[in-house]
């Protein structure tokens, strides 16, 4: 009884939130590029073609992802349609899972590709993302790359200049978690 009351009202908060949908993302090549070249100055030993595809596969499929899972509200009430059942996808290990796997297949040997984690807090849960660093550098050296927050239109930012979130590595987080060094 309490579920079902309790996704009624997430049904009715997303209807009179419908307002709030977001369009489909528009990215030009200078998008694409601005990222190419932050991937580039990762490091002197990134290829210059290997940044430009991984800039050019990370907003794409941003685009795609959000046409497959149907994202057409703004991130926090796509989560409640997927919580509740009404979409199947898009939360942001979902978001993160695709984009890191997606960007593996290129088998890059210039970059790495990481699955960052932004622990939660007492104002904030816990939020995954898809990182992408120079190869041999540490995640907190690289881009944040991020189609969740704006449901489906890619944001970038290098890891220690996105000051929204406070990223680690998945598998520190995970272990804080499991060891009950992280409260939350």
């Amino acid at each position: 009884m309490t579920r079902s009351f309790l996704a009624m009202c997430a049904v009715l908060a997303a209807l009179a939130l419908a307002a709030c949908t977001t369009s489909q993302p528009t990215v030009s090549r200078n998008d694409i590029d601005a990222l190419a070249q932050s991937i580039q100055a990762l490091g002197s030993d990134v290829d210059p073609a290997e940044a430009q595809r991984a800039a050019t596969i990370a907003y794409s499929y941003s685009q795609q992802l959000a046409r497959d899972w149907n994202v057409t509200d703004p991130a926090i009430i796509h989560n409640a349609k997927v919580i509740n059942g009404f979409r199947e996808k898009g939360l942001c290990n979902d978001w993160a899972e695709a984009m890191t796997k997606r960007l593996r297949q290129e088998n890059f040997q210039t970059l790495d590709l990481n699955w960052a984690t932004s622990p939660p807090t007492p104002f904030r849960i816990i939020h995954h993302s898809a990182s992408i660093s120079a190869k041999g550098d540490t995640m907190y050296d690289g881009i944040i790359l991020d189609p969740w927050r704006n449901s489906g239109a890619l944001f970038w930012a290098p890891v220690r200049e996105d000051t929204r979130y406070s990223w680690k590595p998945r598998q520190e987080v995970r272990a804080q978690l499991l060891n009950g060094s992280l409260p939350y």
